[in-house]
This record gives structure tokens, sequence and C-alpha cells, in this order.
């Protein structure tokens, strides 16, 4: 299991996706993320958790997540952010922003956010993205450090089996 503390509006979040995608690619049934929600880049970052909250209730998360990371220097510019575009970003990839209205702040989606910010404080986190692979903190950061950390627990589990 990877754990990602992950900022929607961080563009070293957006540039790791692809290597977090690949990781599932490769190991394919054997390895899971799990995102954390880390709303280090204010308004922007928290509209976009909220939309991704609605969007993992629609059953259309991984596309709108897609969809936010490749317009991010659209909606996420760090000099002026625009978080009044995200909703039309989610809409192309299959949100229906009538029912995310009320998912937004629903009390499931309000409990995500919150736990997750209360365990940012709780573990510590000062940047994003932050993974941990079966618990254990990838100490040196870096994709060739993440796809070793995730390839020798892989392993280490088939062993066992």
């Amino acid at each position: 299991t990877i754990v990602e503390f992950f900022d929607p509006a961080c563009e070293a979040c957006r540039a790791f996706h692809p290597i977090v995608k690949g990781i599932l690619d490769r190991y394919a049934g054997k390895v899971r993320v799990v995102v954390r929600y880390t709303p280090f880049h204010g308004e922007a970052s928290l509209k976009a958790i909220a939309v991704l909250e609605a969007a993992r209730q629609q059953n259309v998360f991984l596309p709108v997540m897609e969809a936010l990371l490749a317009n991010q220097p659209v909606w996420a510019s760090h000099g002026s952010p625009s978080p009044d575009k995200i909703l039309k970003i989610a809409a192309s990839a299959g949100l229906n922003i009538e029912q995310a209205a009320a998912q937004m702040k629903s009390p499931s989606s309000v409990g995500i956010i919150n736990q997750d910010s209360a365990d940012v404080e709780a573990v510590g986190i000062r940047g994003t993205p932050t993974f941990f692979v079966n618990g254990k903190p990838l100490t040196k950061f870096g994709q060739r450090e993440l796809e070793n950390m995730v390839r020798m627990e892989v392993e280490k589990a088939s062993a066992t089996q």
C-alpha cells in the first residue's frame, strides 16, 4: 500500500502522478494507492479536494483527478489562482456539478477532509507529495527511491506467500 499525501495544486504532485500510475500498472493487483489530502496551497487546494471527494462519490475520481492535474496551471497558478475554474474542468471529465454542490459539503466529504488534515498534523507532513509504503516513510525523495521501495515491498510480500 502506497499512501500519498497529496495536494491537487502541487506541481510536484502533478509530476509524480504518472510515476504512481506506472507503479500501479507494473504491479497490477499487488499495489494500491491511498490518497490523503494535504491542502497546502490554500483556497484552490481546498476547493479541488472537495471536488475530488464529490468525484469519488460519483465514481469519476480518476478522470476528474487527471483533468484537474492536466489543467493545474489554469486553476492553481500560485501567483493568481482561479478556483472558480475547477468545477468546469471537473465537469468536462464527467462530474455532475449539480450533485457535486451537495456532495462537496456532505458530512462524509467534510469528515474525510478534516481527518486527513488532522493526520497531516499528527504525522508531521511538511511537503507534498509525501509517500509511505506499507507504513514506512520514503526517507529520500525521488522517483527511483519510490519505485525501489515499492519493488522491495512487493518482493517481500511475494516471498512470504
